[in-house]
């Protein structure tokens, strides 16, 4: 059988101080504008009308705007897709998500009367039409934060019984800063929030954590196989003989990615790009973020049972 990394022996923890420069580099910049700025929600989380439409012949992005102004939306968000004279139309001021509420289908009417009375009745088709009064939006966006809650909660309480609690702290912290460099991934990426991309956070999430316990699970193991073996060392053991099902598990489930991203649609292209961020960040969080963390943690709150040795050499060995 074809086997790829087998009986490497890369010293992974040393190169911890390389992956914070690097992941402050990456993060640090976000942190900033977040707060600033926050992020783009779609209309199922603030209300409001959100049309695709199609011109044919093809209109400006500028007459289509001055159209959309002189019905009262000027405040109305318009982005072009990859088909010349295909445009998605948001109207998500507070205005619009109050006219909304009056009836679902008011704003997408006077939105196609406008664009009737200024391009003509037979000008454009309308391929994906929706309606979210604020109520609803408000209601989805308290069930996504609670879902998200949720699952790490569930996460928590699951590696508090699988592992010893030192584990257990490195694997979370590990995955908290997966979901913070995704956040900072779909600030960079201007990725707006929908049920799609919250689908997609809770998707890292469960791969990340996943990831972690196999590598925390050999690790365990390996506690009682190599017992005159550094906690150094046997992390960056644990990791190289872990690496190789890392890597095909990674790569085979990016494959599929890359294929939902070249073919699935403006609709399913966020999700894939959330799914192939946290892909590769989980992958290196497990590697040098998750084991530099517990091996922290083990000089800091050192065993006093039987892998006590471990921790008194892995405190003589610098990383």
């Amino acid at each position: 059988m074809f086997r790829i990394l087998q009986n490497t022996t890369w010293d992974f923890i040393k190169q911890w101080k390389v992956a914070l420069i690097a992941l402050v580099v990456f993060i640090l910049p976000a942190l900033v504008l977040i707060p600033l700025q926050g992020f783009n929600y779609s209309v199922e989380f603030t209300g409001g009308t959100l049309m695709r439409v199609r011109f044919a012949p093809v209109q400006e992005t500028a007459a289509v705007r001055a159209a959309l102004a002189t019905a009262g939306f000027a405040d109305a968000e318009i982005s072009t897709l990859g088909s010349e004279g295909e445009f998605i139309i948001r109207a998500q001021g507070r205005e619009q998500v109050e006219r909304q509420s009056a009836g679902a289908g008011n704003v997408a009417a006077e939105i196609e009367t406008a664009l009737t009375s200024a391009f003509g009745a037979n000008s454009f088709t309308v391929a994906r039409r929706e309606a979210v009064g604020p109520r609803v939006g408000s209601e989805l966006r308290q069930k996504a934060a609670i879902a998200m809650l949720i699952a790490f909660g569930l996460t928590l309480i699951y590696l508090a019984w699988r592992f010893e609690w030192r584990f257990s702290v490195a694997a979370v912290l590990a995955t908290v800063h997966d979901i913070i460099a995704t956040l900072a991934f779909m600030k960079y990426l201007d990725i707006e929030i929908s049920l799609f991309v919250v689908g997609g956070i809770l998707t890292v999430v469960g791969y990340s954590m996943n990831d972690k316990v196999v590598v925390f699970d050999r690790v365990r193991e390996n506690l009682t196989l190599h017992r005159k073996l550094s906690l150094y060392d046997l992390l960056n053991r644990s990791v190289n003989e872990t690496l190789p099902r890392t890597v095909m598990t990674g790569s085979t489930t990016l494959a599929c990615l890359l294929a939902l991203l070249i073919f699935g649609g403006s609709v399913i292209r966020p999700f894939a790009w959330i799914l192939t961020f946290g892909i590769i960040i989980g992958t290196f969080s497990s590697i040098f973020v998750a084991s530099p963390l517990l091996l922290w943690i083990e000089r800091k709150y050192p065993r006093t049972t039987d892998a006590a040795p471990h921790a008194r050499q892995a405190a003589a060995q610098r990383a």
